[in-house]
């Protein structure tokens, strides 16, 4: 299951996450009716150009945490800048609580 058309409704998914609220890639999969394919949300978010107006920080892990893993070395800390500047707080684990920052998905 891969493909722009995908890759289009993850995107637009990401595009609803209001600042200071964070989605899983699970969770973006199962809201874009891609239940199952938290990886391909990485890979659609990997592939989005630099400039994007798509807030692919907002997404993150299963734990609440940024995954590693990055095309360049120190975007996990870019990623935690841009949602501690929305409110965003983190753990001393570096883990966000999904039960208080967790998007439900409405409007």
């Amino acid at each position: 299951m891969t493909g722009e058309g995908s890759h289009n409704r993850i995107f637009e998914v990401v595009r609803r996450i209001p600042a200071g609220r964070v989605l899983t890639y699970g969770d973006v999969a199962a809201l874009a009716g891609l239940p199952g394919h938290a990886r391909l949300v990485g890979y659609a978010l990997h592939a989005l150009p630099d400039g994007t107006t798509v807030p692919w920080h907002r997404v993150i892990n299963a734990r609440g945490g940024i995954s590693t893993g990055r095309a360049y070395p120190g975007g996990e800390l870019v990623q935690r800048f841009l949602l501690e500047g929305e409110g965003v707080e983190f753990d001393a684990r570096g883990r966000a609580s999904l039960s208080r920052f967790r998007w439900d998905g409405s409007a």
